[in-house]
């Protein structure tokens, strides 16, 4: 090949792809991504206290799942995490700050009166 035959090549962009690869920028935009989804509470005792009270409710049926259906109790489950929370009241007695004792003393005694009521 010659000088000028080289330079004389072009490069030829296919104007097809690059609108498709628009597209498709521009629907990925509107799609929910990792952005739009909120961000998990800190990892600390708080949160473990509620994850189990809140399964010690769904247990107990009083969290429903459906809107027009009854929720399903399995009070077996729902003791079982309450005992889960008393063995944590237990186990950290003295080494926990004023306000995660309280947190877990009021969730537990919530906990407590929902059982009973609900075992009637």
């Amino acid at each position: 090949m010659t000088e000028e035959k080289k330079q004389e090549k072009k490069i030829i962009v296919d104007e097809d792809w690059k609108a498709k690869a628009q597209k498709e920028k521009e629907e990925l935009k509107e799609k929910p991504g990792k952005e739009d989804i909120p961000p998990l509470p800190a990892g600390d005792f708080s949160a473990l206290v509620s994850m189990l009270a809140t399964q010690a409710l769904f247990a107990m049926g009083l969290i429903a799942t459906e809107e027009n259906e009854e929720p399903k109790k399995d009070l077996r489950l729902a003791k079982f995490q309450i005992d889960i929370l008393e063995a944590l009241e237990e186990k950290t007695k003295g080494n926990l700050i004023e306000q995660e004792q309280k947190f877990l003393t009021g969730a537990l005694g919530q906990l407590r009166m929902g059982f009973v009521e609900v075992s009637k």
